[in-house]
């Protein structure tokens, strides 16, 4: 059994051991304030030329890491605080992104851009943000997104081998997450997601920790007799469209679970896909559960309203079956959903 945080960490130790273009760079890799024990024994066991703690100059960080793999290099690029990936958009979306493209595939960018999402804690509007949304947009970037200690470590070596910059995005709400991951190195493929459990009755799709809640709302919902098909997409960035369709056409609805706000984002996108291309088999409106459209608070009591957590999804999932059968009106659905789940909170159970 491993953490979530230690699973990355042996990623690291592995990958730096076997390949010496690899190299960890970014702000307060020294400091368990920072990045956790994701860090933990890179400096002591290959010191500072490949451990690179920054000043803090988010902007600087990336360019030079952006420019050391255009040079061959593999760099880590981590930002402890995803919201202050915001400075470094210039080398991220107008560099990296475009590289392979600008020089006729001759030269690739191989680096990882590391992001921590550091959601609740009232930590505030501007330490809170995930944003996976905003670089999904973005042509030449891959977004990962693992939920499990198995998927962070695979990810991570994935991410570490790809000739392309990967946004790889983690919740630091997971770091405490344990499960089994194997010793040797291996990777989990970028672009699969993976059912994590089969079911006839609804799609369950959801990413990170919501994948995380998405797997407590199922178990919730099996118990009561609702056969839930649970996808964990692991990838934003390509989306496994194949994955989603297919069950989809088998269940005829979805709920979606994302981490992000509603508008614009992942669950957006999803939604538009199947509307695309299986809105033949939809039973029912699809349903959405994400953050709504406003800042996020800095008030504990704030915050329980504001996230979404598996009792959210479970009631949304119950109120599709009991009163979806057939196609509504969406606005009075969702406004359904939103009531049967508001303010519910863990000490509420």
């Amino acid at each position: 059994m491993l953490q979530y945080s230690l699973a990355i960490n042996e990623a690291l130790h592995q990958m730096m051991e076997s390949d010496a273009s690899v190299f960890l760079i970014g702000q307060g890799v020294k400091s368990p304030w920072y990045v956790g024990n994701t860090a933990q024994g890179l400096l002591n066991r290959f010191g500072e030329q490949r451990v690179i703690d920054t000043p803090v100059s988010e902007n600087a960080i990336t360019g030079a890491a952006i420019g050391a793999a255009i040079s061959g290099m593999r760099p880590v690029v981590v930002h402890p605080r995803m919201d202050f990936m915001l400075y470094g958009y210039d080398p991220i979306i107008n560099e990296a992104a475009n590289w392979h493209y600008m020089s006729g595939g001759k030269s690739s960018v191989p680096a990882v851009i590391w992001g921590i999402i550091n959601r609740g804690g009232e930590q505030g509007a501007q330490h809170s943000q995930a944003l996976h949304a905003i670089f999904a947009h973005i042509p030449g970037l891959k977004v990962v997104m693992p939920s499990t200690p198995y998927d962070a470590k695979g990810l991570m070596i994935a991410a570490i081998r790809d000739d392309n910059p990967i946004v790889f995005i983690d919740d630091r709400w997971l770091y405490g997450v344990e499960d089994h991951v194997p010793e040797e190195v291996y990777d989990v493929p970028i672009g699969k997601g993976i059912v994590r459990r089969q079911g006839k009755d609804v799609t369950l799709v959801s990413v990170s920790y919501m994948a995380c809640e998405a797997v407590k709302a199922t178990e919730k919902l099996v118990a009561s007799g609702i056969d839930v098909e649970n996808i964990d997409l692991r990838t934003v960035k390509p989306l496994d469209a194949d994955l989603i369709i297919a069950s989809v056409r088998k269940t005829g609805r979805l709920v979606i679970a994302d981490g992000g706000w509603k508008s614009f984002g992942a669950s957006a996108e999803i939604s538009a896909m199947i509307c695309e291309k299986a809105f033949d088999c939809l039973k029912s409106p699809i349903v959405r559960l994400a953050l709504p459209d406003c800042p996020a608070p800095a008030s504990g009591p704030l915050e329980k309203a504001y996230y979404p957590t598996w009792k959210n999804i479970a009631h949304a999932v119950e109120h599709l079956l009991e009163n979806g059968k057939t196609r509504r009106n969406e606005d009075d659905l969702q406004s359904a959903v939103r009531e049967t789940g508001r303010g519910v909170s863990e000490d509420q159970a």
